[in-house]
């Protein structure tokens, strides 16, 4: 097995030990914030007994066209970016839930703001567990932070120098007892969480911020939306969304690749619905957790299985 503290990752074009994968302390991406990122899950399968890439090409399609926003046309199809993720995972012999972190940046090692055509692409991968302890659901408020808007640096770009709005979100949630923040836009609209997108529960249906009000259009948010009419028979409305509707709704939860589905019981020291973890959120999260480890074969499309060498040792 791989030495946990230094796992193989995709650098440079060639698969490498963590600790030979070094940037400059110049490189305009740390300076400037000039790069763009993606998470995927992978999932163990004890049934399969293979990690599951969820949507893998789903995200690689997303990250390129991110990219593009700042001038970074990657060279590798998203066919190729999936093989290499597979290699990846191979490579690292994973047999655990884990998360992959592809990254593009601008890569020249200089002092200056303007950007020139020189970019780098990395792919890590790592065991990853929950990303909030979300079973019991978790305590949210709305922060003071506004979200950054579009026409500044735009969300749906997962632009890495946007995510300092984010880290100030997440750290003012954190610093006064919450467990995760949530953005209103410049025109007062509840948009989403600090690193995930938000639902709400009214009347039987599920109500989630439209694009046009400045989110992260995600892939889980997508699934969620799937799952909702296909399993649930539940109607799905993008609309604008006020805040007051945070303290009346009956049941909310975040949406998103790290947190997956997060059941939020408590906004603002205000209790959602019961302030408990409501049935809609608990079935969703229960169709989800069997999707995505593959215990639902008609979602096989979205699963991209990997088989590990320690399999072959068995």
């Amino acid at each position: 097995m791989m030495a946990q503290d230094n796992p193989i990752v995709f650098f440079n074009d060639r698969f490498v030990p963590l600790s030979e994968a070094k940037i400059s302390i110049l490189t305009h991406a740390l300076h400037y914030g000039t790069g763009v990122f993606e998470g995927i899950r992978g999932y163990w399968s004890e049934k399969r007994k293979q990690m599951l890439l969820f949507r893998a090409a789903d995200h690689f399609r997303r990250w390129k066209l991110n990219c593009g926003l700042l001038h970074m046309d990657l060279a590798h199809t998203e066919s190729e970016l999936c093989d290499i993720t597979e290699e990846l995972v191979r490579r690292n012999d994973f047999c655990t839930d884990i998360y992959i972190r592809p990254i593009a940046y601008r890569s020249s090692p200089r002092v200056g703001v303007r950007p020139d055509d020189q970019y780098a692409i990395a792919i890590i991968g790592i065991p990853f567990g929950p990303y909030l302890s979300s079973a019991s659901g978790i305590h949210a408020c709305v922060s003071t932070w506004r979200r950054v808007e579009d026409n500044a640096i735009p969300a749906r770009g997962k632009i890495c120098g946007a995510y300092v709005n984010s880290a100030l979100a997440t750290d003012e949630a954190h610093r006064n007892g919450f467990d995760e923040a949530i953005f209103l836009n410049e025109a007062g609209h509840v948009v989403e969480g600090a690193t995930c997108n938000l639902f709400l529960v009214k009347q039987g249906k599920l109500i989630t911020p439209p694009a046009s009000d400045n989110i992260l259009e995600g892939i889980t948010r997508d699934t969620v939306m799937q799952l909702a009419a296909r399993e649930l028979r539940m109607e799905t409305i993008e609309r604008s969304i006020d805040r007051s509707e945070l303290y009346q709704c009956e049941e909310a939860f975040f949406t998103g690749t790290a947190v997956e589905i997060a059941p939020i019981t408590r906004i603002d020291h205000h209790p959602v619905g019961l302030g408990v973890v409501g049935p809609i959120s608990s079935q969703l999260r229960s169709v989800y957790d069997s999707v995505v480890r593959g215990w639902r074969e008609q979602y096989d499309h979205w699963l991209e299985p990997v088989l590990t060498p320690a399999l072959d040792r068995s």
